[in-house]
C-alpha cells in the first residue's frame, strides 16, 4: 500500500479540502436532532409560533447546507479519485511496457489485463467511497455519541454496549474476505485469458468445430469465479445483517429504557426523540464503517496486486561498458546457454560469429530453440551463460533504444493494428514516404498495396483481418526494413509466401541490404541456402553448422530435409507443367 499511497500525495490539498467540507457536513446533520430536541422542549412549551418558526427555520437551513456540502465534497471525491486512477493506470501501463519478458512471462498478459482494468477500477471505487464515507461516518458516530451523551448518559452507554459487537463483526468479516477477494481477482486472471485466446483463436475453433469445447472451457473457469466471488460474497453479506441486528436490538433498548425514564420524570420526550435520531445516525455512521471496511477488502487486494507490478525492479539493467574486444565480427555468440525455467537449458553451448553483412541462416525442427536465439539477440532475454556481441560490445552493455534503433526484426504473427497501410509500416517511426515505399517494394508487398482502394491509405482492420497471410507477412517485413537497419532479424517471417516471392524477396535483400546482417529463421531450405552460414538446431543445441553444400555432405538432419523439400517442390512443378 506504500506505493499507492504516494500517488494520493500530489493531492494532498484537495484530499484535506474534501474533509473539511465533509466535517461541516457532518457537523451541520448532528445539529439538526439537537435542535429538534430543543424545539420540542424548550420552545413548543412557550407557544410562541415566532420561536417555532424561527428553530424550525435553523433546522432546514442546517439541512439544505448539509446536503450542498455534500453533494460539493461528492464532487470533488470523484474528481480526485479519478485523477489517482489515471495516474496509476498510466504508470501502471508504463511499467508493463518495460518490464522484461522473463518479468511479463511471470505475471502473464491475462493478469496483465486485469490488473490494468479491474484492480485500478477497484482502486478507483475504494479511494471514491473513502473519502466520502471515511470522514462522515467516523464524525457522525463519534459526534453523534458525544451528543447523545449530552442529552441523555444513561441511554448513551446502551450504544457503547453495541459497539464492540460491531466492532468484532468488522474484523472477523475483513480477516475473511480479503484472501476471498485475492483469489478472486487471480481466478479472473484465469477468465481473462481463456476469454482471449478464444477471441484471437476464433478461426480456428470454429474450422475444428471446438465450439462446445471452448464453452465447457469458459464454463469451468465461470463456475470457478462464481463460486469464490460466493463465497466472498456470503462472508461480506454477514456484515450487514448482523451489524444491524446489533444496533436495532441496541435501539430496542433504548425505546424501552427511555420509555421508563420518561414515565419516571427522569427525563424528556424531545430529548428521547432526538435521541433516536441520533441512534439512526450513528446507526447509519456505523453501516457506512461497515461498507468502508467490506470496499477495503477489494482496495487492499488490488492494491497488493498493482503494487506488485509497480515495485518490480529492472532485471535487465544496462551494464558499464567494459573493453571491447578485437573481434571484427558484427554479431558474436561465445557458448551461450539459456533456460526459461533455470533448470534446463534451452539453449546449449551456441557459438557463432557474422561479418557485417553477412546471413545466417537458422533451421531445426519446432521447439529446437529457433526463436529463443532470435529472442536473446534482441535481449528480451537475458543469456543463462556466454555472452552476445555486437561490434565487439557485449549486449548487455547497450542501451535497449540504441539496440531497437539499428534492429529490424519481423515474426511469423507479429503485430498488425488498425490503421494505414503507411502508418502500419512506419509504425510511429520519422520515416519518409519515399523509405516506406522502397520497404514496401523490397518486400515484395508493393503490388497487392496498389491493388487496394486506398494503396498505401489503405485501412487494415485489427490483427490484419483483412488481409492475407502472406499480405501480412510482407507488411511485416516491409516494416522491419523500412527502419534500413544494420541488423534484420527474419523469425520464420516468409513462410507464407510463395516459392517465387520469397525467392524475389532474398534477391531485393541481398541486391538493397548488402550492409545489413541478416540472421533468417525458417523451415525453408530454400530460404536458407545461401547464406554464408547456417546453424541446424535440434533440442537446443547446434547438430549441423556451416554453408548449404557442407551441410549436405557432413549434417543427415539437414540432408534429410532439404531432400524431402526438394522433392516436394519437384512434384509441385511438375503438377504445374501439366
Amino acid at each position: 500500500m506504500k506505493t499507492i499511497l504516494n500517488y494520493l500525495r500530489p493531492h494532498t490539498l484537495a484530499l484535506t479540502w474534501t474533509m473539511i467540507v465533509k466535517f461541516i457536513a457532518s457537523m451541520l446533520d448532528l445539529l439538526i436532532p439537537f435542535i429538534l430536541a430543543i424545539i420540542l422542549d424548550e420552545v413548543v412549551p412557550q407557544k410562541d409560533a415566532r420561536l417555532i418558526y424561527l428553530w424550525g427555520g435553523g433546522m432546514a437551513l442546517c439541512a439544505v447546507l448539509s446536503i450542498t456540502f455534500n453533494v460539493y465534497a461528492n464532487r470533488l471525491a470523484a474528481i480526485t479519485s479519478g485523477k489517482v486512477t489515471r495516474s496509476l493506470r498510466h504508470d501502471l501501463f508504463k511499467k508493463l511496457g518495460e518490464l522484461s519478458m522473463s518479468q511479463f512471462d511471470r505475471i502473464s498478459l491475462s493478469s496483465a489485463v486485469s490488473r490494468l482494468t479491474t484492480d485500478t477500477y477497484n482502486i478507483n471505487v475504494f479511494l471514491n467511497r473513502t473519502q466520502r464515507m471515511g470522514v462522515r461516518a467516523p464524525i457522525l458516530l463519534i459526534g453523534g455519541l458525544i451528543l447523545t451523551s449530552i442529552l441523555d448518559l444513561r441511554l448513551t452507554l446502551i450504544l457503547f454496549l453495541t459497539l464492540p459487537v460491531i466492532s468484532f463483526i468488522i474484523y472477523t468479516v475483513t480477516k475473511k474476505s480479503v484472501p476471498l477477494y485475492d483469489r478472486q481477482q487471480t481466478i479472473l486472471d484465469k477468465m481473462v485469458r481463456v476469454l482471449q485466446e478464444n477471441i484471437v483463436g476464433v478461426r480456428v475453433i470454429k474450422a475444428l468445430s471446438k465450439t462446445n469445447y471452448e464453452m465447457e472451457r469458459f464454463d469451468s473457469v465461470n463456475q470457478e469465479l462464481s463460486e469464490t466471488s460466493r463465497k466472498a460474497g456470503s462472508v461480506v453479506a454477514l456484515s450487514n445483517p448482523l451489524s444491524s441486528l446489533t444496533l436495532n436490538l441496541g435501539l430496542s433498548m433504548v425505546v424501552l429504557a427511555g420509555a421508563f425514564l420518561v414515565n419516571r420524570g427522569l427525563s424528556r420526550p424531545g430529548s428521547i426523540i432526538a435521541f433516536l435520531n441520533y441512534f439512526t445516525i450513528i446507526s447509519g455512521a456505523m453501516m457506512g464503517i461497515t461498507r468502508i471496511f467490506i470496499m477495503s477488502s477489494k482496495g487492499i487486494a488490488s492494491a497488493k496486486r498493482i503494487e506488485e507490478v509497480l515495485i518490480m525492479e529492472n532485471d535487465q539493467p544496462v551494464l558499464e561498458e567494459t573493453e571491447r574486444s578485437d573481434s571484427p565480427a558484427h554479431i558474436a555468440f561465445e557458448n551461450v546457454s539459456f533456460s526459461y525455467n533455470g533448470i534446463e537449458n534451452n539453449l546449449e553451448d551456441i557459438s557463432f560469429s557474422l561479418q557485417k553483412g553477412q546471413t545466417l541462416g537458422v533451421i531445426g525442427a519446432t521447439g529446437s530453440g529457433k526463436t529463443t536465439l532470435a529472442s536473446l539477440l534482441l535481449r528480451l532475454y537475458d543469456v543463462t551463460s556466454g555472452s552476445i556481441k555486437i561490434n565487439g560490445r557485449d549486449i548487455r552493455e547497450i542501451p535497449p533504444e540504441t539496440l531497437s534503433k539499428n534492429t529490424g526484426v519481423a515474426f511469423q504473427s507479429d503485430f498488425i493494428m488498425a490503421a494505414t497501410i503507411k502508418e502500419n509500416i512506419a509504425y510511429f517511426r520519422d520515416i519518409d514516404e519515399e523509405k516506406i515505399q522502397k520497404a514496401a517494394r523490397d518486400a515484395q508487398a508493393e503490388d497487392f498495396i496498389l491493388a487496394t482502394k486506398g494503396q498505401y491509405d489503405h485501412e487494415v482492420e485489427a490483427r490484419g483481418n483483412n488481409l492475407s497471410g502472406g499480405q501480412k507477412q510482407r507488411l511485416l517485413i516491409a516494416r522491419a526494413l523500412a527502419g534500413q537497419p544494420d541488423l534484420l532479424i527474419l523469425d520464420d517471417a516468409s513462410s507464407a509466401l510463395d516459392y517465387r516471392t520469397d525467392a524475389n524477396l532474398r534477391k531485393a535483400l541481398s541486391q538493397s541490404y548488402a550492409d545489413t546482417t541478416k540472421i533468417i529463421i525458417a523451415q525453408r531450405v530454400s530460404s536458407i541456402m545461401g547464406a554464408d552460414l547456417i546453424l541446424v538446431l535440434d533440442d537446443g543445441k547446434v547438430i549441423g553448422k556451416g554453408r548449404h553444400q557442407e551441410l549436405m555432405k557432413a549434417c543427415p538432419a539437414y540432408r534429410e530435409i532439404a531432400v524431402t523439400q526438394m522433392d516436394a517442390m519437384a512434384e509441385v512443378e511438375a503438377e504445374h507443367e501439366q
